[in-house]
């Protein structure tokens, strides 16, 4: 029985597959990719369009953020499409107030954005997201001369923070182990300040394909940066509005891969392929590393199943995905070991805990470990 208070979701019925499976599926818009985009343009000179828009709650979070930075937007629901003028850079409504709602992305990224703030605007959130870690950022955020109070919790929303005026090209030191967001959020801000920004990680960044999402993101709205051995440079110059458009979600399309894996039958998914910028298609390599059988193309990917076999993997490049891989290694022969992921136990919730808890009540032998989880069929 839930706990007082304990908001549940709806039950869903589910009904099981009759047979094989053979489906061309459509995957909503990358959320990641969305989010990085709506600041890019929201930042940039001029007017971008964003084709292939998720529309969820952490985006609406990202838009109503951005509205309240001062762009101008329009949306179009129905064809997945936003229309960003952007500030060029600066903060124009120094006043409304800015919720991050549940979203990691969008408080992280918004936080780094308020160094172009001359004003302290107060950066609130969700209980849930007011529980998560924002230490990393705010103590960037002070080394690079803002104004950052976070006195209610430190090291957690609500925070009003302001920027301040650069006079040098700065260098900040950022762990990679916690969250990538963090990062990511200092690189988006870094071309609107006035000399630019040098980011060195003390330890190796954990998601580092998100990373390599943000850059591509960046560039694609004019962004200048060069990275090597764990230090990133981004240029000052600002962002150039551009048309831009957002690939399916790879987290999401690993759902039905995993699907086809189980089932033996065939999934095909549209704009994803060999030139996805995001890491997550990645999920497909240790599909077939399980037996699966993975079709590579430039923009498609199809995944077909196969004899599914445990194995020992590490996923923290592609840790959206462990829950997913839980799920297959149930129907593997042989034990899986998933390791590598230990920072998702500060995610919305103990990612790790919850899997091994939910598979146990199904029966399913799992046990967590320090950086993961095991799984023995049964």
């Amino acid at each position: 029985m839930a706990e007082e208070g304990t908001l549940l979701s709806d039950p869903v019925a589910i009904r099981p597959v009759a047979g094989r499976i053979d489906a061309v599926v459509t995957v909503p818009g990358s959320k990641s990719i969305t989010n990085r985009a709506l600041l890019c343009a929201a930042l940039a000179a001029g007017t971008s369009r964003l084709e292939g828009v998720l529309f969820a709650d952490d985006t609406d979070a990202m838009l109503g953020c951005v509205s309240a930075l001062g762009a101008s937007v329009e949306i179009d629901r129905a064809r997945c499409v936003v229309t960003v003028q952007g500030t060029g850079g600066r903060i124009l409504d120094p006043q409304t107030p800015l919720d991050a709602r549940q979203s990691g992305t969008t408080a992280r990224f918004i936080a780094a954005s308020l160094l172009l703030s001359p004003q302290g605007r107060l950066l609130g959130a969700s209980p849930q997201m007011r529980d998560r870690p924002m230490g990393p950022t705010f103590e960037a955020l002070r080394a690079l001369g803002a104004q950052v109070d976070d006195g209610e919790r430190p090291g957690h929303l609500p925070a009003t923070i302001s920027g301040a005026a650069q006079h040098r090209q700065p260098t900040v030191v950022l762990p990679g182990d916690v969250s990538s967001q963090f990062i990511s959020g200092l690189l988006l801000v870094a071309p609107c300040l006035a000399h630019g920004l040098r980011i060195e990680l003390s330890t190796a960044a954990v998601s580092a394909p998100y990373l390599s999402m943000t850059i591509s993101v960046m560039r694609s709205f004019g962004a200048r940066v060069t990275t090597a051995g764990g230090v990133f440079v981004v240029e000052p110059g600002g962002y150039r509005a551009c048309d831009y458009s957002i690939e399916p979600d790879a987290s999401a399309a690993s759902y039905f891969f995993a699907a086809a894996a189980i089932c033996g039958g065939r999934v095909r998914i549209d704009g994803l392929g060999d030139r996805s910028i995001q890491g997550d298609v990645g999920f497909v390599d240790v599909l077939a590393d399980m037996g699966a059988v993975v079709e590579r193309g430039p923009s498609s990917i199809t995944v077909a199943g196969g004899e599914l076999r445990g194995i020992d993997v590490d996923l923290s490049d592609i840790s959206d995905t462990a829950q997913t891989l839980a799920a297959v290694a149930v129907f593997a022969n042989g034990a899986t070991r998933v390791r590598g992921i230990g920072f998702i136990r500060a995610k919305e919730t103990d990612r790790i805990a919850a899997v091994v808890t939910e598979l146990r009540r199904c029966g399913i032998g799992a046990v967590e470990t320090d950086d993961g989880f095991e799984i023995t069929p049964a």
